[in-house]
């Protein structure tokens, strides 16, 4: 398995989670260091992020990014908030254990690209 494996994308700023959602097919992974469920998930990412090539996914840090979890009432995480042509299409939120089975539904049944 000498696979090289995509690295998400950190958040930096405001302004570059604006200019991402605006222009991209996006989906944003809202985590934390702390949090024992965002753990859980992060082993699966690489193979999301692999099977779904068309999106690019970036990590935002809950602690550093708390005023953007604000305005999109994230109040769980590990959450999942997909965008395309700068509109949310779908979001995953709730503060319960994510899956990679759910995470993997959750991006399926979003609208085509």
């Amino acid at each position: 398995m000498d696979k090289e494996w995509k690295v998400m994308k950190e958040l930096e700023s405001v302004n570059q989670y604006n200019e991402l959602i605006a222009k991209d097919n996006v989906i944003m992974l809202f985590s934390a260091d702390w949090c024992g469920d965002c753990r859980f998930i992060e082993p699966e990412l690489p193979e999301i992020e692999e099977t779904f090539p068309t999106y690019t996914f970036v990590k935002v840090d809950r602690d550093k990014f708390i005023e953007i979890c604000q305005e999109h009432a994230i109040l769980g995480i590990p959450s999942f908030l997909a965008y395309q042509n700068g509109k949310e299409v779908g979001r995953f939120v709730s503060k319960d254990r994510k899956t990679k089975e759910e995470v993997i539904k959750f991006i399926e049944d979003l609208p085509s690209i």
